[in-house]
């Protein structure tokens, strides 16, 4: 989960490797590190902590200007964030430095032989192991492409590597297995990057790097290989959609605060061009076709933590419109156990960076089980979409805080996009009912707009409310898989215990939570629409109001039924009950912001996460 960016070109190395470790800071923050070549030799400086301390310690003390250099911010696996463990690490007597992303799952092995060779460590790290090797290669072969070729035969596990050497002062040698790794191609410079973050500020033009694939990149050039020395040519550039200001806060107090705020801009770009003459239209790929759709006979979505709760919600919606059976898998149970699917199984895989470990190797797997594949993704040039049959693009633009939030809603209307199409191919709802639906998803960023100005009341809830210890969050139908994602905001960016549960639950155990003073959301369904599993939701309002629960309810506007039993009711606007889970989604994570926020915590960069988990 760690970024890493290299660089070889004619700008001071260390202006770009800052940058680019800024705009790549979500993907670990504990530790950061960048090394640079110059004068024949290779300088280098890292710190634990964030990548203000590396700032601070390069103002004092700055390295010499240089064309050349690679960067790294961490997320500990292996030792703690300590100076030692931060990246780069040393090889060939302090001549190679080399950054890792991912997880040497036979480092002890190698430890112990470099060991027993006379090599010493100084860090508790696995990727010292790499670099200590690769200078000893390096030293027997003196060309650094072919010992990163011969260094990768040796590694077990998932590894982005990226390394540079004093005796080649203007090349960057970069390596791929079951990790990202991609390529900005610049006039006289090119980057290296987890992601194109890493370098978006400077260049439009990029390339994923394949897996099991060697990158080496001076000024002027950019090889790449197979890990056989084989050259690859058939890697697809493309240009990046958006610019360097769209991952800057542009004033606001945090990214999440900026990016919830651009929720309904989001849904706006996933829904523009696919709605036509009130019919879904994807031509993005052939697997859109009837002739392919028309076989398949069930539908699996894989997905982890947000984009789990996204699925769920969809999952809802696809059944209901296309009558074939949906399920919701959590993607690293899904890898591990023996699904039954077939060829007629449709896998969607949901990932907002498109590089979910456990997510991809599901995917991986369901391939080789024969199923077909689809990637809901928001990020060009991942390995997920590569590696899925099909994709379909969310167009909610770069999201930096770790916590997802317009992500989750392009999320879920790409998948109600989805399933529109695949109900007219199927035939399982007319034209009409289908134009109902999309006018209906047409309104939903002007209503996102108008539920964002719940935000005074939220903030007044969440400051009487920051010594809370723990909240409870209750929902039934699209409404479940809400409350569920409002805990999960509430834990990841408050640290506060917080559950969700369905409505249809609270007799079967959970109700004994409740205690005088506990707060308990409550997801409320339309009572225009869903009368039934309204008055079932206020049912469970007065059950846990006569135990003493303080409600916060979030209902349609218009609905008066909760009123007499509520504390506070938070209002979402009118709309397809399959549609309302966008609406009522947003005043949680505006309460997990503003919560966070009242406690004085840092909402973007939450303790023990990163924002993509590309590790197991």
């Amino acid at each position: 989960m760690c970024g890493i960016v290299g660089y070889v070109g004619s700008r001071d190395s260390i202006e770009v490797l800052l940058e680019g470790l800024a705009r790549l800071e979500y993907r670990g923050y504990d530790s950061a590190g960048v090394a640079v070549v110059a004068d024949g030799s290779i300088d280098m400086r890292k710190r634990g902590g964030k990548l203000s301390v590396l700032r601070e310690s390069l103002d004092a003390d700055v390295l010499p200007e240089s064309g050349t250099g690679v960067g790294h911010t961490r997320w500990a696996t292996h030792g703690g964030p300590t100076d030692e463990n931060a990246h780069p690490h040393l090889g060939d007597d302090g001549k190679l430095a080399l950054i890792h992303n991912g997880i040497i799952e036979n480092f002890g092995e190698l430890r112990a032989e470099l060991e027993s060779a006379g090599e010493a460590f100084e860090s508790e790290t696995d990727t010292e192991a790499a670099a200590l090797m690769l200078g000893r290669i390096y030293r027997e072969t003196g060309d650094l492409t072919l010992a990163m070729r011969r260094l990768v035969a040796r590694l077990e596990g998932q590894f982005t590597l990226l390394a540079t050497h004093a005796d080649h002062p203007q090349l960057v040698v970069g390596a791929d297995h079951n990790s990202p790794l991609l390529i900005g191609f610049g006039e006289g410079e090119n980057f290296l990057g987890s992601d194109v973050n890493a370098f978006v500020k400077y260049t439009k033009k990029a390339e994923a790097l394949g897996n099991n694939q060697i990158v080496t990149i001076t000024p002027d050039s950019v090889n790449v290989t197979d890990f056989d020395g084989n050259v690859v040519t058939d890697n697809k550039t493309f240009e990046i959609s958006w610019d360097a200001a769209a991952s800057e806060k542009g004033g606001w107090s945090s990214f999440m605060a900026k990016e919830i705020s651009e929720g309904p801009e989001a849904v706006e770009n996933t829904v523009r061009s696919r709605i036509k003459d009130g019919l879904v239209r994807l031509d993005e790929s052939e697997m859109f076709s009837a002739d392919v759709l028309s076989q398949i006979d069930r539908i699996v979505i894989v997905a982890c933590g947000t984009a789990s709760y996204s699925a769920m919600v969809g999952k809802y919606a696809i059944e209901t419109w296309t009558k074939l059976p949906v399920e919701v898998e959590l993607a690293h149970e899904f890898r591990y156990r023996e699904p039954a699917v077939t060829q007629n199984t449709l896998v969607i895989s949901i990932s907002q960076s498109g590089e979910t470990m456990d997510t991809k190797m599901a995917v991986q797997y369901a391939k080789q089980l024969g199923a077909r594949t689809l990637a809901i993704c928001n990020t060009q040039g991942s390995t997920i979409p590569r590696e899925s049959d099909a994709v379909l693009y969310l167009h909610a633009g770069p999201e930096v805080a770790v916590a997802s939030t317009k992500a989750y809603l392009a999320q879920v209307v790409g998948q109600f996009l989805f399933g529109l199409h695949l109900a007219e191919v199927l035939g399982t709802m007319s034209d009409g009912d289908i134009r109902e639906i999309t006018d209906a998803l047409l309104a939903l960023p002007e209503q996102l707009r108008q539920t964002l100005e719940t935000g005074k009341e939220v903030r007044e809830l969440a400051h009487w409310m920051s010594d809370t210890r723990s909240v409870l969050f209750l929902g039934r139908h699209v409404g479940y898989p809400v409350a569920l994602e409002g805990a999960l905001k509430l834990k990841e960016i408050s640290y506060i215990h917080a559950e969700g549960f369905a409505g249809g639950e609270l007799k079967h155990g959970p109700i004994a939570l409740i205690e005088p003073g506990q707060v308990v959301f409550v997801v409320v369904p339309s009572s225009r629409t869903q009368p039934t599993m309204h008055s079932k939701i206020v049912s469970n309002i007065q059950e846990i109001k006569a135990r003493g629960a303080r409600i916060i309810a979030v209902a349609e506007e218009g609905d008066a039924a909760v009123m007499p039993y509520a504390d506070v009711v938070l209002r979402y606007g009118t709309t397809n009950p399959m549609l309302a889970g966008v609406l009522a989604v947003v005043p949680l994570h505006l309460f997990a912001l503003e919560l966070a926020t009242a406690k004085g915590l840092d909402v973007d960069q939450p303790r023990n996460l990163a924002k993509s988990v590309t590790v197991e």
